[in-house]
């Protein structure tokens, strides 16, 4: 039987509930931030990633697009991630952004695909003129493409100031070697991984990597493509979700992200503002220790075998 994420997030809320784990003192706590080991810059633990924020200016889902994003701003919430690749989402985020007037209160993070100079300048720019601002505080290279080439662009650019950071990303364990190897030849503020309790595999060498350099890290897909929802489906947290004040199997998996030792900051596709309330509640209160980190993965390997 699957289950959605609502269904499941009812089904532990009201468990939750009941045990007295999450309180209106902890709702009240601020946010857990994450220092930028390249410049000391401290950001929230959590963000929120915009792949799927596209369609028509006028289709329905765009007001809950809006309410999500007002959610996420309200709750503290800063970092933002989107890219040019995901359809019209730019121009979707650019619009809300300039709707709500909360452009200069996010921390805005946006990518390259190109593999020439010329079109990587080019796309940049209507980055630039899609979600405003003079600067933003983070570029990326999708998925490596052009990587040395897009890296050269974006290194001046940032010595100008219109980038405060550079970075890479991947989604994929078919491209680690080569962004280790991009890591070599670099030197960048972050790198974008998939990482999350059901899939480890970025731990082995890249997290590592980007410990050891000083890199800060941001984690797309920290639900598995919703893989470890329909693991758990409609069981209750376990008693150990207390100690690390979580509510829901969504904070579970995301805290388990936020206590690796590079304080890697998980980004989740999120277009509801419930999710986004659940999601920013994961980086309030206590995180696994390396002890109960362990128990997780014990839990959780079990359910995805």
């Amino acid at each position: 039987m699957k289950f959605t994420r609502r269904q499941v997030i009812q089904a532990t809320a009201g468990f939750a509930t009941g045990a007295g784990w999450i309180g209106p003192l902890l709702a009240q706590t601020p946010l857990n931030m994450t220092t930028i080991p390249s410049s000391g810059q401290q950001i929230p633990s959590i963000g929120i990633g915009c792949r799927n924020y596209r369609g028509p200016a006028d289709s329905q889902e765009m007001s809950v697009f809006r309410d999500t994003f007002a959610t996420f701003h309200r709750l503290g919430g800063k970092v933002v991630d989107t890219s040019p690749n995901y359809g019209n989402s730019e121009t979707v985020i650019g619009g809300i952004m300039r709707e709500l007037g909360i452009r200069d209160d996010l921390w805005l993070a946006t990518k390259v695909d190109r593999t020439d100079r010329a079109s990587g300048i080019t796309r940049m720019e209507r980055s630039f003129e899609l979600l405003g601002g003079d600067s933003f505080e983070l570029m990326q290279v999708h998925n490596l493409r052009g990587a040395d080439v897009q890296l050269e662009t974006m290194r001046s650019w940032k010595e100008q100031g219109r980038f405060r950071y550079i970075g890479v990303t991947t989604s994929s364990d078919r491209q680690y070697d080569a962004l280790a190897e991009v890591l070599e030849r670099h030197r960048l503020d972050f790198i974008q991984i998939d990482y999350s309790l059901g899939n480890r595999n970025a731990a082995e060498r890249l997290l590592p990597m980007a410990l050891d350099r000083g890199i800060a890290v941001l984690v797309n897909l920290p639900f598995g493509r919703g893989r470890l929802f329909r693991a758990v489906g409609d069981r209750p947290l376990p008693d150990w979700a207390a100690d690390i004040d979580a509510s829901s199997w969504a904070q579970v998996f995301l805290k388990y992200i936020m206590s690796h030792a590079s304080g890697a900051i998980p980004i989740p596709g999120t277009t509801k503002p419930h999710h986004a309330e659940d999601n920013v509640a994961a980086a309030r209160g206590r995180l696994p220790d390396a002890n109960l980190r362990r128990e997780m993965e014990r839990f959780i390997d079990p359910l995805l075998s």
